[in-house]
């Protein structure tokens, strides 16, 4: 199963050298990186990346992460995937640009989720 991470381009950049990401700053003020399902993903884009240009869509496996993946409720109740450890870039699947429609919400047209 495929889970997601919204994240800035400019802080996904400065951190390809570590090799690893520790997660941007909301992540770091909570203990962990926060992820979305497929399902999620285009509600947490609205919800806290609305208007925001220059973002990536990083997807990653899932079971790929291990014990330290938790699924915690949230939203609504909803359990999303919380990573209680630094994302290694060896285990994201793929990067993509997430575009900026002209409406002010993201495109996740031919996206994996």
């Amino acid at each position: 199963m495929l889970i997601y991470k919204i994240v800035p381009q400019a802080l996904w950049r400065a951190t390809e050298a570590l090799g690893e990401f520790h997660g941007a700053p909301v992540d770091l003020a909570d203990g962990y990186i926060h992820f979305s399902t497929a399902i999620q993903v285009r509600d947490t884009a609205a919800k806290h990346f609305a208007g925001k240009r220059d973002l990536l869509l990083v997807s990653v496996e899932a079971e790929r992460l291990g014990d330290a993946l938790k699924w915690e409720p949230s939203r609504g109740g909803d359990l999303f995937p919380h990573l209680y450890t630094p994302l290694q870039f060896g285990d994201v699947m793929r990067v993509d640009a997430l575009p900026l429609r002209d409406d002010g919400t993201h495109d996740f047209e031919g996206l994996t989720p």
